[in-house]
């Protein structure tokens, strides 16, 4: 029932001459004419909105009359009582909503939508999903009362298991349950690590160009980024230590440098960990993708590396399952474990119970890592396909980077083009894209398209696509 989109009804204001008919009348009218109420929606009948706000039904129904005498809704009799089928809301002209600034074409990281190339999305066709209905058919059947309580704050006991070992075997991290914590997402996780670790005021190392929401997200908690350069062999740490020796933290992402997809290179990594085990910083490091490695087998993480605690791993399942699940975690050096249990009682709430038992079934039962390995080939083909196809159509506009990994292309567009213009006229076409100069703090990268080949089953799909690009440059 389209009234029914809040969860009460608000009780009606004081009259002078007692028309609460008038007050319902007028305010289903506004919502017919706003667009709240759409044709064919069906409205409450006269006895159960009588009932609901405590009227005389006649009240109801002398408002319902009115409505039906000016053509704003219709009896059906047993169907009930529905808004006027071809009734076009009016435009409002009083309340004015601003629109987001097309020049940046700025996403909201990331959108709820499925579009060509759109970043930040697996390969939804490919899912399991008849695996993942028949472990969630089996867990709802088996929940008992203790299951329907508020769940852990840190993450299911099972799914906190589950996670170490699979890091152990997979990543070469070192780690006990206790160490792993289960958040709803990475900005959850960022949080959370930021409020254990850091103050205000302290300033933190950041990949440039790096994940806009990080910087963001960091600058809203009063934490001053440090944008550092990258390069072919990753975050530029000796020039992070000239500019800011005393940062409290680096945030990097080593397998696949986001969004350059280079990897972060062995002497820096040893560099990274002498600087923050001098200075009593902390390294956070962002694994977002880290599995998806084409040219060799997926490098170990930096936080096998840490021999002095100073390496927070941050991990999550939505490259690797889904990102509707919203499940994330982070592996905290084993000293700090007791710091971030209070402040998880402070600042979170726990992630559904049911969706952390669904994902440890997947996991303990061998699909998880089935499905990554079909993903990492079936990824190396549809990257491959997409490059090919798109090089073949565009490749007098734009050169497409050679990289080691990840789940997106890079392609550098020639000439003075703007990454940023082409993106928002690739929006108004319906097609995504994100501009590499959006990642960047200033402006001396060159304009590059961020695409996602992961949905792109096809070498012909990747040049009809590419074609649609062609068409706005």
């Amino acid at each position: 029932m389209a009234l029914r989109k809040t969860s009460k009804i608000s009780p009606l204001g004081p009259t002078v001459d007692g028309a609460f008919y008038r007050q319902i009348y007028d305010r289903f009218r506004d919502a017919i004419t706003s667009g709240v109420l759409r044709p064919h929606d069906r409205i409450p009948s006269a006895r159960a909105l009588a009932k609901e706000m405590g009227l005389a039904r006649g009240t109801i129904e002398a408002a319902y009359s009115l409505l039906a005498a000016e053509g704003y809704i219709q009896a059906r009799g047993q169907a009930g009582t529905i808004v006027t089928p071809g009734l076009k809301p009016r435009t409002p002209v009083s309340v004015s909503v601003p629109r987001p600034d097309s020049r940046l074409a700025s996403p909201s990281f990331r959108p709820d939508s499925i579009l060509p190339f759109q970043m930040g999305l697996p390969a939804l066709d490919a899912f399991p999903r008849k695996i993942w209905a028949r472990l969630g058919a089996r867990c709802v059947r088996s929940m008992q009362p203790s299951d329907m309580v508020h769940p852990a704050v840190d993450g299911l006991p099972a799914l906190r298991a589950q996670i170490a070992v699979y890091l152990q075997v997979s990543r070469g991290i070192n780690c006990s349950a206790c160490q792993v914590f289960v958040t709803s997402g990475y900005r959850h996780s960022i949080e959370l690590i930021a409020r254990a670790l850091l103050k205000s005021g302290d300033r933190v190392w950041l990949e440039n160009p790096g994940y806009p929401p990080t910087r963001e997200l960091l600058g809203n908690m009063q934490i001053a980024p440090v944008p550092v350069a990258v390069d072919q062999d990753g975050m530029v740490v000796s020039d992070g230590m000239k500019l800011a020796p005393r940062a409290r933290a680096a945030v990097v992402t080593p397998a696949h440098q986001s969004p350059l997809c280079v990897s972060l290179s062995l002497p820096r990594r040893l560099a990274l960990l002498d600087w923050a085990t001098q200075n009593s910083a902390w390294i956070i490091e962002d694994d977002y993708d880290g599995e998806y490695r084409y040219i060799s087998r997926p490098l170990p993480a930096l936080k096998s590396l840490d021999r002095d605690g100073r390496v927070v791993y941050a991990g999550t399942f939505s490259k690797v399952i889904l990102p509707s699940i919203r499940l994330a975690y982070f592996v905290v050096p084993e000293a700090q474990v007791e710091r971030f249990e209070q402040i998880g009682q402070l600042f979170s709430e726990g992630s559904p119970e049911l969706t952390q038992r669904i994902v440890s079934a997947f996991i303990t039962e061998g699909h998880f890592a089935r499905h990554i390995q079909r993903m990492r080939k079936l990824y190396a083909e549809r990257r491959n396909a997409t490059a090919t196809g798109l090089e073949s159509v565009l490749g007098k506009h734009m050169r497409i980077d050679s990289q080691p990994g990840g789940m997106h292309l890079i392609l550098r567009l020639q000439g003075q083009q703007s990454d940023r213009q082409l993106v928002a006229r690739m929006r108004g076409e319906g097609l995504y894209g994100e501009a590499l100069t959006d990642w960047k703090v200033g402006s001396n990268e060159a304009s590059a398209l961020l695409l996602n080949f992961t949905n792109i089953d096809s070498q012909r799909t990747a040049e009809t696509l590419g074609k649609r690009i062609r068409d706005l440059i």
